[in-house]
């Protein structure tokens, strides 16, 4: 019955909406609106006609919270309704008066309806409201009303009124204009044409005011991702006991992430919620045993805010776990790739490639050097920051399930960092983090874009090299989504199907790196290890994957770092020479 609600409220709106969008015209300025419309009036005040559309959208608005049972959203329709069976009751009422006839009260009678049925349904809408940005809301409300007074103020300003008119009264007529009603300033008979044009303009951009000012209020906000301090010594604690299970723990640590524990703290999950999604990754910290309780308390949350439950990049292991605690689905996304530093050779013809790449490079003067950063100077870590920023194509840095998002922050020490320099400047950098006591996850590859190619192949030979140093024995390099189709559709007699699905990744190869990152990761000869995404089934697919690529920064809202333009301005003002030519790095 929740969708039943739900798809009520949304046909009210739409009838509301779709007859004034198809029976008004433009020369009425919205002085007659038909009842054909549940909750629409003959003839009324403008207020009340702009307030008869808004109600209308502002329904369509809040569908997809009724639809996830939002308590805060059947609060909201609620009102709403009872708003528009008020004006029913004020239309009625009206036309008696103006026509001295009754008419049988259809659009009152669906409205009282459905608020009965809102009502009687009230205990499925249980799902605790998502925070939602009131000053936000009020300050968009602000900064319209005054672009649209300045429109308004601009537009009546030359002459072709019918007198002289105070600023106050051409405020006052902008003001009116925007609720559909009529102001002191008038125009005269020669130009009665733009006064039309003025009253439409000044109602539609009351109109949009209005309704954008609400979508901002009702659309809910993303919970901020913020690790506290406590979580992020609990699940350095966890790591420091059980972090050699998965190459992905430290990626829990994220500044970006939330952290919900099981009941006796011996495990723990990572997360983000995007779009409505919970979104977690890799599998959950600490001993396997206690895994059950994070994952119940994980899927009450969800539960609670109706958000959908997923994981991204979990291991066999885990995916067992998820699906076994928590009655989910789970769908092989790829494979990690992982070296055993103790058995890599650059000899044999399949390591041909790199041991090729690795020369050549080497004959160019490349130099690599790989560390701990507990053994670097924070001086030295920051030049290294601000040099491989300048090396960013896209200002937005892309990771989730295997990125940190930081280089050298409290409590890294043990995080590796291999870069590569010729005649004393760097051209790369490679950052890792500890997976457990002896191996390595790659976090970061950036390189300078003129540099040598086969750069970053030079400089994993050389991490390589150096782990028996740092008392490393196995290395997690990139993941390779859809790795085993691409592999398998590529071989003698892989079926049609097989080969369809294949060239459909090679083309979203083109944005998102499938192929790419594949060819990579496999002229190395690594060890596959396949992860799984987890969710509750097929018809959340699409909507989860649209959440993972926005975790991942795929898809991103076109912004503006402030913050890293002013520091590239500065540092260019400082010492434009030195940085053109890299000798900012200790």
């Amino acid at each position: 019955m929740v969708m039943v609600v739900a798809l009520g409220f949304i046909a009210v709106g739409i009838d509301s909406n779709l007859y004034l969008a198809l029976h008004l015209h433009p020369h009425s300025r919205l002085h007659r609106i038909s009842g054909a419309a549940p909750f629409t009036l003959g003839y009324t005040s403008s207020l009340t006609r702009l307030a008869l559309v808004v109600i209308g959208l502002l329904l369509l608005m809040l569908s997809h919270g009724l639809r996830r049972r939002k308590r805060r959203a059947w609060q909201e329709a609620m009102a709403l309704l009872i708003l528009a069976a008020v004006v029913n009751l004020i239309r009625l009422h009206h036309i008696v008066i103006t026509f001295g006839r009754s008419v049988p009260p259809v659009g009152f009678a669906i409205t009282a309806l459905l608020i009965g049925f809102g009502w009687y349904y009230r205990g499925e809408f249980y799902a605790i409201g998502d925070p939602r940005s009131r000053w936000r809301a009020f300050g968009v409300f602000v900064g319209l009303l005054a672009a649209d007074i300045v429109i308004g103020l601009a537009y009546i300003a030359p002459r072709g009124l019918a007198g002289s008119f105070s600023l106050a009264e051409r405020v006052q007529t902008v003001l009116y204009g925007l609720v559909g009603a009529t102001g002191p300033v008038q125009f005269s008979s020669a130009q009665e044409v733009r006064g039309d044009f003025f009253g439409i303009m000044t109602g539609a951009l009351g109109l949009l005011t209005a309704l954008v000012t609400a979508y901002v209020f009702l659309r809910p906000a993303e919970p901020v991702g913020r690790l506290s301090r406590e979580d992020a010594e609990g699940i350095r604690e966890i790591l420091a006991r059980h972090g050699e299970a998965d190459s992905l723990g430290y990626f829990a640590l994220r500044d970006d992430k939330n952290v919900i524990w099981s009941a006796t703290r011996k495990a723990a999950i990572g997360y983000r919620v995007l779009s409505g999604v919970m979104l977690a990754s890799g599998d959950p910290l600490g001993d396997p045993e206690a895994w059950p309780g994070a994952i119940e308390a994980f899927l009450d949350e969800a539960s609670r805010h109706a958000w959908v439950p997923a994981v991204m990049g979990c291991s066999e292991l885990g995916a067992e776990v998820w699906c076994r605690s928590g009655g989910l689905t789970a769908l092989e996304l790829g494979d990690e790739a992982i070296i055993s530093t103790t058995d890599f050779s650059l000899q044999g013809r399949q390591m041909r490639n790199v041991r090729q790449m690795v020369s050549r490079v080497q004959r160019a003067g490349y130099v690599a050097e790989v560390r701990r950063v507990g053994d670097m100077r924070p001086s030295e870590i920051a030049a290294l920051v601000r040099q491989a920023d300048t090396w960013r194509g896209n200002p937005t840095e892309r990771g989730f399930s295997m990125a940190l998002g930081r280089i050298g922050g409290p409590g890294d020490d043990q995080c590796v960092i291999a870069t590569a320099t010729q005649d004393g400047v760097v051209r790369a950098l490679l950052h890792f983090v500890p997976w457990g006591s002896d191996g390595l996850s790659l976090d970061l590859m950036r390189r300078d874009r003129s540099a040598q190619p086969g750069l970053n192949d030079f400089m994993i030979v050389a991490a390589i090299k150096a782990a028996n140093d740092l008392g490393v024995k196995r290395m997690s390099l990139n993941f390779a989504m859809f790795r085993a189709a691409l592999e398998r559709g590529e071989r003698i007699g892989a079926g049609p199907v097989l080969r369809a699905w294949r060239r459909i990744l090679l083309f979203l190869s083109r944005w998102f790196q499938i192929e790419s990152l594949y060819r990579f990761n496999a002229k190395f000869s690594p060890e596959w290890v396949p992860r799984f995404m987890v969710f509750p089934g097929p018809g959340d697919a699409v909507r989860i994957g649209l959440a993972a690529l926005e975790a991942e920064a795929f898809l991103v809202w076109p912004t503006i770092e402030v913050r890293r333009v002013l520091r590239k301005a500065r540092d260019r003002l400082r010492s434009p020479r030195r940085d053109r030519a890299g000798d900012d790095v200790d």
